[in-house]
């Protein structure tokens, strides 16, 4: 188990050492205390000032999770005893094999800056083993593996295709998508921004500059959001009447609302997801009621003509650009997510009027959290019926399921750039 490094000690580390001990201290946080990488991030590189070598510790974490299951392997071949998955040997073994076999690193820089990290014995062993790996040498396969459980699970759910397509996913550099608050100007800023459309309000980007520095972005003028992230609004549509997004944080799909005409009211637990938020609106000039609160506890006081509830799950849809997801999204953690869930869409329904929509959305690729909640519901509540989508609010990219939903999956937009796995149902309230 990592052990705590004082301010003083991570001075004294030589050049380049720094950077690799606060990704040691984030895998750590990921894969023993289940933290996502995000989170885990800003605490393990408290120590490291300049922006370029922040930026150097998420790359190595995030290529050392991507990457993960090859590199145990690799590793697992090299040595007499199996290491232990936390033992600090194999972590930093990780992170010197990442850095030379996905980064680039050369060989030498990359054991240097790791060999700090561990003391004694595992010291030598560390640096044996890397020596061995590199005389080989060793290299790795097309695409990266993934955990066991996750392959075995999505292809039982999905298939093998979705399996490779997601590997070919894990492998590459998704592209950066952009939802307009004024779809009208799509044609122009994805010329600006030498990027393409799959459909009114979304640009796609292979390359860009920092965001902050993007045309358009101080003026409010559009948002990132992944194309699948940005279906649950799109589904709702245009209206002039009350709208709640439950579970809003950080406010994509507020704002899609608000730019659409609604009367939105966002509701979050984390008030400094809903900071975030706050943030967004103020940035784009748009407007929504922003209230900190527990869905299971709090209730609207009217009913809503719309109502979305893209509610917490396991993530593992977003492995693309969140590599942590694959070796967090435990069964627990699945089963525990999708209780909440039940209890959640329960009270979403009773706050949808007569006539009025309801939207559930998950970002995930585990049909305990999608095609499971909905046909719950349904057996649940006769005052509810599914409204497929169909005209234009797809742009021809995603059909709807035989039940009536959305699903995305790895592969799905695969020519295009791919997008995250989403499970999406549009009801609409007959009672």
């Amino acid at each position: 188990m990592p052990k705590p490094v004082s301010r003083a000690d991570s001075a004294a580390d030589a050049p380049g050492v720094p950077a690799r001990r606060a990704a040691l201290r984030v895998l750590d946080a990921v894969l023993r205390r289940g933290e996502a990488l995000e989170q885990a991030l800003a605490p393990a590189a408290r120590d490291i000032a300049r922006g370029d070598d922040r930026a150097l510790v998420h790359a190595i974490a995030a290529a050392t999770l991507r990457w993960l299951v090859n590199l145990d392997a690799l590793i697992d071949s090299a040595t007499q005893r199996p290491l232990a998955d936390d033992a600090k040997a194999r972590m930093a073994l990780r992170i010197a094999l990442a850095q030379a076999l996905v980064l680039g690193t050369p060989p030498h820089a990359a054991i240097a800056t790791v060999l700090p990290l561990v003391d004694g014995g595992p010291r030598k062993l560390v640096h044996g083993v890397f020596g061995t790996l590199m005389r080989r040498p060793a290299v790795f396969p097309a695409l990266p593996a993934l955990p066991q459980p996750v392959a075995l699970r999505w292809q039982a759910a999905w298939g093998e295709a979705a399996v490779v397509a997601a590997q070919t996913a894990l492998a590459g550099q998704p592209p950066l998508d952009l939802s307009l608050a004024d779809p009208d100007k799509t044609a122009a800023l994805a010329q600006a921004l030498g990027g393409t459309s799959l459909m009114p309000g979304h640009v796609r980007l292979r390359d860009h500059d920092a965001i902050p520095a993007m045309e358009g972005f101080g003026e409010g003028a559009w948002w990132v959001q992944d194309i699948a992230a940005s279906l649950p609004a799109r589904l709702i549509g245009p209206g002039k009447g009350r709208a709640l997004d439950i579970c809003a944080a950080p406010g994509g799909k507020t704002m899609q609302l608000a730019a659409a005409g609604w009367d939105v009211t966002a509701l979050d637990i984390s008030r400094s997801r809903l900071a975030r938020l706050s943030e967004n609106l103020e940035r784009t000039g748009l407007s929504a009621r922003v209230i900190t609160a527990d869905a299971l506890a709090w209730a609207p006081d009217a009913p809503a003509q719309a109502v979305l509830l893209d509610a917490p799950c396991s993530a593992s849809g977003i492995f693309r650009r969140h590599p942590d997801v694959l070796h967090r999204a435990a069964p627990t953690l699945i089963r525990d997510m999708a209780a909440l869930q039940a209890r959640l869409l329960a009270r979403a329904a009773d706050w949808v009027a007569p006539g009025g929509v309801l939207v559930y959305a998950t970002c995930s690729l585990e049909p305990e959290e999608g095609e499971a909640q909905l046909a719950a519901l349904l057996a649940a509540r006769n005052d509810f019926a599914v409204d497929p989508p169909h005209g234009d609010a797809l742009a021809g990219w995603f059909a709807p399921t035989d039940a009536g939903a959305v699903r995305t999956l790895p592969g799905t937009l695969g020519e295009a750039g791919g997008c995250d796995g989403f499970f999406i149902a549009r009801l609409r309230r007959t009672g």
